[in-house]
This record gives C-alpha cells, structure tokens and sequence, in this order.
C-alpha cells in the first residue's frame, strides 16, 4: 500500500509545538542591559575613589600624629639600665659585700641542632666541656641543658665579660646577658648579718635576699636608669646613635656597719671552736662599745657562706644573736643587785644569812649546792650565785620596783639594733604575775632574751648606768660621697653612776680565786686585768613533757674590760653544752684578744679580794 501522504496546513496556522522553534531576542535589549551595568560600575567607581581621597586626606593630616606615634613604637624599644648596688663595709670602710659586672651565658639548643644538624651532638660536648672549663659548671648538667628541647637555657649564670667574650668567639650560638654579680670577700664572715643578694630575673637586678642585704634593699639598690632607643625590625638589636630618651641610673649607697672585721673574724672563728669543743647545739657572742652601744661583733656558732645560698643549710640562715631567745638564768640576777642598790635596801658589804632553799608561794627554790644557813655578803650572794640570797633580796625590792627595773634594763623591748628578725624576748605581764612567779624572775627563769639584749643590760652597768640601745648600722654613703650617719638612739637612764660602780666592783669578785672567798667565774680573769662579769645556767624546757628538763641548760657569761673603766662589753650564750660546761673560758679568750691588741694598759693595783664568805 502507498504511504499516505502528508497532512496540509492551512496558510497562517500556528504550530501546534511553539517550543520547538525559539523566539529570537530583541537587539535592544540586550544593548540596554550592558549599558545600566556600565553605569553602575561607573558610579562604583567614582564612590570607591572619593573615598580612598577623603581616607588618603584623613591619614595625612587628622590622623597623622597618631599613626607616626604608633610607628615610631614599632621602631622603638625601652631599655632599663639597672643601677649598680651599694657595698656593705665594715667600720674602717673595708667591703663586706660589693658588686661587679657579670655576664650571663645563653644559648638555644633548638637552633644549635638545626645549624649544626649531623655534627651537633659533638658540637655540643665541645661547647659542654668549654664552658665548664672557663667558669667551673658542672660539664655533665651543661650536656643535659644543650641535649634538652628547650629555646633557651642558661650555661652559666654569672661569668667574667672577659671569659664571657672568649667563649662567645668560639661558639657564636651563645649570647651574653649582662647582670651584676654579688662578691663576699669574707666569704663566711659575718654572713648573719651582712645577708645575702641573688640576681633577680624578673626585675633584672641584683634583689636582698636575707639579713642587712634585705632589710636595707632600698638603700642599697638605687633607681634603675631609662632608655629610649631605635631597635632594627623584627630584632631586639638597637640601631647605633638612635636614642630618642635617657634617664640615667643612680647607683645605690654604701651601708657602713659599726662592724670591726678583724673582731668579728676572732669572736666567730673561737665562738666556733668553742662550741664544737664543748658539744653545744649552738651558741652565739656579741661584743658592744661600753660607751656607744655599737655592735663591733656579732657571731653565731654556725653559719653559711653567702656566695653558695643554695648549699646552705636553711637552719643556719638566720641570725640567733637577736632572733632566739632563751632564759638567762643568773646573769639576770644584776637586776635585783642593781634595784637593791639603786633604791638603798642594802650596800655590798651587808650580810645575810642564807639558808639552802626558801619557800616561794607553792615551790621550793634551792641554791645549785647543798649548804645550811650561811653567812654570805650581797657581793657574795652576786659572786657564787645564790639563787636562795637573791629571791631574799629581791623580796625587799618589791614586785613592782622589780618589774620597772627589768623594764629599765630593756627587757621584753627590741633593742631597735638594726637587723632583721629581731625579737623582743619575754617578760610576762606584771598583772599576770602568780604567787610563784617572783621565785623564777629574779634568778633567770620565766623570762627569756636575745644574747644583744643581755650584753645591752651590762652595757648600762659599764657606761654609768645610762643604757645606750645597740646600733649595727653607723652610716650611709650616697653616691657622690656624702656620708649621713645613723640617728643616734635615745639613751636610758637605768641606774644612778654611783651604783653603776658599787656593781661593778661586785662583779669583779665573780672571777677571783681568793682561798675561801671563790666566785663561780674565775676562768673569766684576765691577768694584768681587773673583769667584771656574771655567770649565769638556766635549765632548758622538755617539749615533751613542757617542764624544765633536768640536764640540758643554756649557759651564759656577761661581762665587761676593764672593770672599773671598762671599754668593751661581751655577751655569750651557749646552747646545751656537755656536761654543763661554763662560758667563762670563751669570755677569757675574746677579752684577752681585746687587750692584746687595744694595747689596754695593765692594771697597776693589786687584784681586789672582797669578802664573799663573812666569818
């Protein structure tokens, strides 16, 4: 069959599908599209540009100070310049402690290993032993410190510039920091006092750690200096000639101390001596001006090296002379002595009968020896001791006469010496005072104080009676050389001169050896020399039991060259010694050294021999 032919469409019909054939666009449109987009782009334009002129006139003058000032803090760096610290010297202007210059060495063991890469381990070891040979480091810690993944450790803390120097042109991966090193040429002398002073890294400084070096920091540390300098972008480094601001720095004073070196070397090294050769705990000494009050020593048993702090035994960081008391016993018995005198209820040649023991409220007070009734002069009750002959005086004396005494005497006060931790001992309150208490005050117990305050007692009996407080520290010395001397402490009248000389004669019969008529001290007595002094044994409390213990005492001696004109008063404490072993020897010693090298003429009268024992 034939196909069928296609199907006519008339003329004008529209197709059945008009998608099949799209409707072209009008050239007119399209035309007007690019135009609006021109335009805008133009108007964009035109806005973008105002702007970039109205910002480029804002920077150049409203905000021109700003952005120049904050540029120029990009630039630019402060630098401190840390002032040099003040010296320490003793009385003749000999330095106990003084400052130099010091480098500190760095390094960073990051960049080390990846300059050095293979060869670093050996670099390193070189670098280890270089600087341990040059500055005494310990070359296995030095290893340890460059081995570490650390930025940056310190090698050695405080090198001389020179040693610093060669060791830098040898390793160029070690920097130098400078720092300001503290020198002891005493090494140990005096450490108690004088303290110690560390480099502090915060602060880049020199800082007063313990003693006179911290309680006078701010004499001795000075005002930091300032500068204001250019440094190179994206570098600490400062560009030469490029300092904007400068305020230099102002060194510290120079602290002077009362201190006589040479004094101070001899009392610590036998205060030393002594206690190892007697077994104490401790001890301490202090040697006073009879007529000033000026320490010119101050010793402790032990002691620490102030160049090695961190070796140092923490114990041994204080200073016991002035922050540990502890109960006199009978050096304390010149306060009844002195009241009874001051206020006539006796003379020194008066006698008493002393039983062996007297009864006190509810306890029973013995002498240290058995005896009976006894015949004994109050020079004599002084000179052996009699803790049963002083109580019976200090009756006469009254409670309340007795306590203004001790008061007078400076004890439970700080003596204001100067130095840090000082305390102020104890005396218990009058109104606190029990029936008992009067049994235990007069002869050294139930009361306690520093070895300062105990010479600073017999410093008023040798100065004619006026107490003069002790001082350490004479003077300051600013930078340009103007010396201010300390103020000078408010003396103290505690008893009249007469009976400051009636006392001090009594005392001289505790060192004399007389057949019959034997003081306790006669170990104290210089020949050529007439010496006044007191022994003194006070028994320790047992912590476990909060009782005084029956064999460990603390043992004291004070004491005053020569007696009746004296020039030096000498205070010593002991803590436990064996077998209770007197201070009087170590007075004899540091008193000797005195007149050995004062040159203190000999006395030219016979030894006195007073009357201890009356027939």
């Amino acid at each position: 069959m034939p196909a069928a032919p296609p199907r006519s469409r008339p003329a004008g019909a529209a197709r059945n599908s008009p998608s099949r054939r799209p409707v072209p666009r009008r050239p007119g449109a399209r035309t007007g599209d690019l135009a609006r987009r021109m335009k805008i782009g133009r108007i964009v334009l035109v806005v973008a540009l105002a702007l970039s002129g109205l910002k480029l006139v804002a920077v150049q003058t409203v905000q021109s100070a700003e952005l120049t000032a904050n540029s120029a803090k990009q630039r630019t760096s402060k630098i401190v310049i840390a002032a040099e610290r003040g010296s320490i010297l003793d009385r003749a202007g000999n330095p106990l402690a003084f400052s130099t210059e010091a480098r500190a060495l760095v390094t960073n063991p990051r960049l080390i290993n990846s300059v050095k890469r293979e060869g670093a381990a050996a670099y390193k070891a070189d670098m280890a032993a270089a600087v341990a040979e040059r500055t005494g480091a310990d070359r296995n810690a030095l290893l340890a410190s460059l081995n570490s993944d650390r930025g940056y450790v310190v090698l050695a803390p405080l090198a001389d510039p020179d040693v610093a120097r060669a060791i830098r042109e040898r390793f160029p991966e070690i920097a130098e920091e400078k720092r300001e090193s503290r020198q002891y040429p005493g090494g140990t002398l005096a450490a108690n006092v004088i303290g110690a002073a560390s480099w502090n890294s915060t602060d880049q400084k020199l800082s007063g750690l313990i003693g006179l070096e911290s309680s006078q920091d701010n004499v001795l540390a000075g005002t930091d200096g300032m500068q204001i300098v250019d440094t190179a972008e994206g570098s600490s480094t400062v560009i030469p000639g490029s300092i904007r601001a400068e305020r230099p720095a102002t060194p510290g004073s120079d602290v002077q101390l009362t201190l006589d070196s040479d004094l101070q070397y001899s009392v610590q090294r036998q205060l030393g001596d002594y206690v190892t050769r007697t077994g104490a705990k401790g001890g301490s000494a202090v040697v006073l001006d009879a007529a000033t009050g000026e320490v010119l020593a101050l010793a402790n048993g032990a002691t620490f090296d102030p160049s090695n702090l961190a070796g140092a035994d923490n114990k041994l960081l204080g200073n016991a002379a002035v922050s540990n008391p502890f109960e006199p016993g009978s050096v304390n018995k010149i306060v009844t002595m002195a009241a009874a005198l001051e206020y006539g209820l006796a003379n020194p040649e008066d006698v008493l009968a002393v039983p062996g023991s007297i009864k006190v409220a509810d306890r029973t007070v013995n002498d240290a020896w058995k005896h009976g009734v006894e015949n004994y002069t109050l020079t004599g009750v002084l000179a052996k001791s009699s803790n049963v002959g002083t109580i019976m005086m200090a009756q006469k004396v009254g409670e309340d006469r007795f306590a203004d005494m001790l008061t007078r005497f400076g004890l439970g006060q700080r003596t204001g010496v100067g130095l840090p931790g000082e305390s102020a001992g104890r005396v218990p309150a009058r109104e606190s005072w029990s029936g008992s208490t009067f049994g235990n005050l007069p002869i050294g117990q139930g009361l306690s104080m520093t070895v300062l305050q105990m010479a600073g007692m017999y410093q008023a009996v040798a100065n004619d009676g006026v107490r003069i407080p002790p001082r350490i520290v004479s003077a300051t010395i600013g930078p340009d050389g103007a010396r201010t001397p300390s103020p000078a402490p408010e003396p103290v009248r505690v008893i009249s001169p007469e009976t400051a000389q009636k006392l001090r004669t009594m005392l001289t019969a505790v060192t004399q050896d007389a057949r019959g008529q034997r003081g306790t001290g006669p170990a104290a007595a210089v020949p050529g020399y007439q010496v006044s002094g007191k022994t003194g044994t006070a028994q320790q409390v047992d912590p476990s039991c909060g009782c005084y213990a029956k064999s460990t005492y603390w043992i004291t001696f004070a004491g005053m060259l020569p007696a009746q004109d004296p020039r030096y008063v000498i205070g010593i404490m002991l803590d436990a010694p064996q077998g209770g072993t007197s201070a009087a020897p170590l007075f004899h010693d540091i008193a000797s050294y005195l007149a050995q090298r004062e040159q203190i003429p000999v006395s030219t009268e016979p030894p006195l021999v007073q009357t201890l024992v009356a027939p």
